[in-house]
């Protein structure tokens, strides 16, 4: 960039005093420019660029380096693995358990209230990060990453204060702040024999108001372990906790249910009442007892203490019929709880975090805030989701810290794999210009590398990578998806042009560099005719591919409600088609995508592009059972391929 411009970028930072992204490490400014209308880049200090792979991992590579990021807020809300999270239909489960597709209970603000409203969860995630133990004055505990936030009486506050940015400090929590919330949910009952039979003697009552159907299914699979006869005065009290907790849940299912958000449980048999009562007082609840309004002879046992005994009397006696355990829509009401202490573990350990569609969920009790949702770019093969275009994460270090990193003694000179994650020729390259620094610290370090993208920035470094490939072994990989100009500015508004892609495997090629093509998504109904795929792979092939991989659209939660609308507007048509093919879950179905395989195999044999080997690297991002085309994984080396490296030649990848 010319120093007129970098003058201008320099008199750009924004902000006036509030960052956009709070909680990010490392941060020296944030900068905007009329260059990049719409970005924001916030440049930050890395401590570390080289990312290990998760074990288990199919992905063929170790390592991978991603010097840009897009929102921050993917990995740094996070809540312990063990922390109870209120699931849809009144139970609990942890944290670390939940899946993508669980109905969860959130929150939505009506006027002054709050109320529960069923929600999912559309991503699911861990990280490692710096824990911190909030303590609440009712003896609930929550660790949580510095960043999380929970919602309080004066809105949503973060669990610390520091921002990275300046002086100023963000939200956060201070002792003796409320927050919004019940406290720790109970735990569940054991399914025990001495359960079983409390909650038959609360189940079998005299046929005048009969049975919930469901519950008398349970209550009849369970009778046989305990009497062959349904006489309920055969069925005797015990003083056992268990069998009080079984026996509230068979009355509640049997007698039970809301009134004006009221829990209560009626009966027309004194001696179950008196149980009932003796059971609650064991369970340390507070009760009130009258007789019905409109039957004399019908007593009325109403539970006391608001949302928060509703939902331990629900968790601690754990209810079969659903509608009876359904909080939506009650209100939260005056919920409050007191923060007592915020103090750090000294360590960093696992968390874990979701997306919801309400923003935000119940855990152990509480009200917080989960993360935005996942940049969409990745899993609809764009680079435009809105918040990869309107904040970026520069590592502005990530050469030097690179560098230190790889000359550290055991760096045995792995497969480090480049834009498996975030493009690293996207727009800001051009600004930035990381990448040739990244590119000659790993070869001075022997250390082979592939780089997938689609950005054409990357014509810009082919003399560089010409040069060290003589020394390392390198692999390139571009993303094509379609021919269709605009079809393609439709889906990929922001991303270089096909021509343009084609342009930059065909000058690749012209360098001696090898380039395989990810012909990436392909869109049933849209883009899978055989004329469509025809036409592109010979392009792809006159272009001088080294190699080809077709992967069909994959719609991870948020890109699928990204594309369903999509969808709906531009072809509605197509709504059904889809709904079936995407049924169960982020995968198209087996059957298509064995019908495209069949389609386009004959295709690639046509247009000479077959693999060199049928032992394909597998695991490619987002779909862990494909293939990578020839020419985007770096060969091993030999002896032989050295010394025609160094006689020149062009290196061979498998």
């Amino acid at each position: 960039m010319c120093s007129t411009g970098g003058v201008r970028w320099e008199q750009q930072k924004a902000g006036a005093g509030e960052q956009a992204l709070l909680g990010l490490d490392g941060l020296v400014r944030s900068v905007r420019s009329p260059e990049f209308d719409g970005v924001t880049f916030h440049e930050v200090h890395a401590k570390s660029v080289l990312n290990k792979v998760p074990g288990g991992s199919p992905m063929p590579f170790k390592w991978t380096v991603n010097p840009y990021r897009g929102c921050s807020h993917a990995c740094t809300y996070c809540l312990a693995g063990d922390t109870r999270i209120l699931m849809a239909d009144g139970r609990t489960r942890v944290l670390a358990e939940l899946r993508v597709g669980d109905e969860i209970y959130g929150t939505e603000g009506t006027g002054a209230d709050r109320r529960f409203r069923r929600t999912q969860v559309l991503a699911h995630w861990s990280t490692v990060k710096p824990a911190y133990r909030v303590a609440l004055e009712d003896g609930t505990e929550l660790v949580a990453s510095g960043d999380h936030r929970f919602l309080s009486a004066s809105g949503w506050k973060h669990v610390i204060g520091t921002s990275g940015w300046g002086t100023a400090e963000r939200p956060h929590l201070v002792p003796g702040i409320e927050l919004v919330g019940t406290g720790s949910f109970a735990a569940a009952p054991q399914d025990t024999v001495d359960y079983r039979a409390g909650y038959l003697c609360g189940m079998l009552r005299p046929d005048k108001y009969g049975r919930e159907r469901d519950a008398s299914d349970r209550a009849l699979s369970y009778l046989p372990a305990f009497t062959t006869g349904t006489d309920f005065a055969r069925l005797l009290p015990s003083p056992e906790l268990v069998w009080q907790q079984g026996f509230l849940a068979g009355v509640y299912d049997a007698a039970g249910g809301w009134e004006l958000d009221v829990l209560r449980i009626v009966h027309e048999v004194p001696q179950v009442v008196d149980t009932v009562c003796d059971a609650l007082a064991r369970f340390g609840f507070t009760y009130t007892v009258k007789k019905h309004e409109r039957d004399r002879s019908v007593l009325v046992v109403r539970l006391s203490g608001g949302l928060a005994e509703q939902l331990r009397f629900l968790h601690t006696v754990d209810p079969a019929v659903a509608r009876k355990r359904a909080l939506e829509p009650l209100a939260m009401g005056g919920e409050f709880l007191r923060v007592r202490s915020i103090e750090p573990l000294g360590l960093d350990m696992p968390l874990f975090d979701i997306t919801t569609g309400t923003g935000d969920f119940i855990a152990n009790g509480m009200v917080t805030h989960n993360c935005f949702a996942r940049n969409t770019h990745k899993y609809l093969d764009l680079d435009a989701g809105k918040d990869f275009d309107t904040q970026v994460v520069v590592k502005v270090n990530a050469p030097e810290v690179l560098a230190a990193q790889l000359r550290r003694p055991g760096w045995a000179g792995e497969h480090v794999a480049m834009g498996t994650n975030t493009d690293p020729y996207q727009r800001a390259e051009g600004r930035y210009q990381l990448m040739p620094r990244i590119i000659t610290t790993l070869a001075e370090t022997g250390t082979p590398f592939s780089i997938l993208t689609k950005g054409t920035v990357l014509a810009r470094d082919l003399p560089l990578l010409e040069s060290v490939a003589r020394d390392v072994p390198v692999g390139l990989g571009v993303s094509i998806a379609l021919l269709d100009p605009r079809l393609q500015r439709r889906l990929e508004p922001g991303t270089p042009s096909p021509q343009a892609r084609l342009e930059l495997v065909r000058k690749a090629r012209g360098a001696g560099l090898p380039c395989g093509v990810f012909l990436a998504p392909i869109l049933p109904g849209l883009t899978d005719s055989e004329e469509a795929l025809d036409a592109l792979l010979a392009a792809v092939a006159d272009a001088g591919a080294s190699g080809v991989t077709v992967l069909p659209l994959h719609l991870r939660p948020g890109a699928r409600e990204w594309f369903a609308r999509w969808l709906a507007a531009e072809h509605p048509e197509l709504v059904s088609r889809y709904r079936t093919l995407y049924a169960r879950g982020s995968y198209v179905s087996q059957a298509y995508r064995g019908w495209l395989s069949k389609r386009i195999e004959p295709l690639i044999r046509r247009h000479g592009l077959e693999p060199s080997s049928r032992r394909r690297s597998r695991g490619v991002p987002g779909d862990e059972s494909a293939s990578w085309p020839d020419g985007a994984i770096p060969a091993p080396r030999d002896p032989g391929a050295a010394a025609a490296s160094a006689a020149g030649e062009q290196l061979t990848l498998l």
